[in-house]
């Protein structure tokens, strides 16, 4: 299958979903979402792949939604709007519905839709110097992509609360003393490394077992958090105002 936006490679009962849009540092943008669902699909009734490792082609996993997608848009209450909201939760429960192990290789930049999508996967993997961020709250932008529950799922509420409220970017090496990463490498080399042995790993093992675990696995999350990323998408704040303005000003200082 050939795609535009996103690149797939197969290794024996491993499938790479690498995100290809590497000179806006794999920003994220509709048809790239549409593709990932495909993908994620398609590996789902594939005979064969029993790992999936999603990674970015470049100097970053992902940068995040790409707000010069929002330029002509018209933001309601901190909501980006269907047009990103609906495929990306789209996305989000492929990940979440995969029998296969999914992992998430982040490197260089890993910021708010993109740090969402890596924490729908079952782990993360990371390099010291990757850059991590949530950033809704500095673009008066509200989570919908469920990054109210899985960050908290991982770190805890606290240190969830002064990443969200701070918009502070942090390193891998926090992300991964936070718990928020299971592990992270001194370098891209080292990361490339222990995900493909890790990857191989698990493809050793029976899919089926593995499988069954997954799906043990969703019940014992600390919180129903399929309940609440619906309740996070469902509520409404109609005083975030400010969207279009602070999404201007990033804008103009980036042209």
């Amino acid at each position: 299958m050939t795609f535009d936006y996103i690149q797939t490679f197969r290794d024996d009962a491993v499938l790479t979903i690498r995100m290809n849009r590497p000179d806006a540092m794999n920003a994220l943008i509709p048809p790239m979402l549409e593709e990932l669902i495909d993908a994620f699909h398609r590996a789902e009734h594939a005979n064969g792949p029993s790992v999936i490792i999603v990674e970015g082609a470049g100097r970053a996993f992902s940068a995040g939604v790409d707000l010069k997608v929002l330029s002509g848009a018209q933001p309601k209450a901190g909501r980006v709007g269907s047009v990103f909201d609906e495929p990306a939760s789209r996305v989000m429960q492929a990940v979440r519905a995969s029998t296969k192990p999914v992992i998430a290789k982040v490197h260089g930049a890993c910021f708010t839709g993109a740090l969402e999508f890596a924490l729908h996967c079952d782990f993360i993997h990371t390099s010291d110097d990757t850059k991590f961020g949530d950033t809704h709250a500095k673009f008066a932008i509200r989570p919908t992509w469920g990054m109210s529950q899985t960050l908290v799922d991982a770190v805890g509420l606290r240190r969830a609360k002064e990443i969200s409220y701070s918009a502070r970017m942090f390193s891998g090496a926090d992300a991964a003393a936070w718990g928020l990463a299971n592990a992270s490498h001194d370098s891209k080399d080292a990361l490339d490394d222990a995900v493909a042995s890790l990857a191989k790993d698990i493809a050793a093992n029976d899919p089926a077992t593995v499988a069954a675990y997954k799906s043990l696995h969703a019940i014992a999350e600390t919180h129903d958090v399929p309940a609440g990323i619906a309740a996070e998408s469902a509520a409404e704040f109609p005083e975030i105002t400010d969207t279009l303005n602070r999404i201007g000003g990033f804008l103009r200082v980036v042209k």
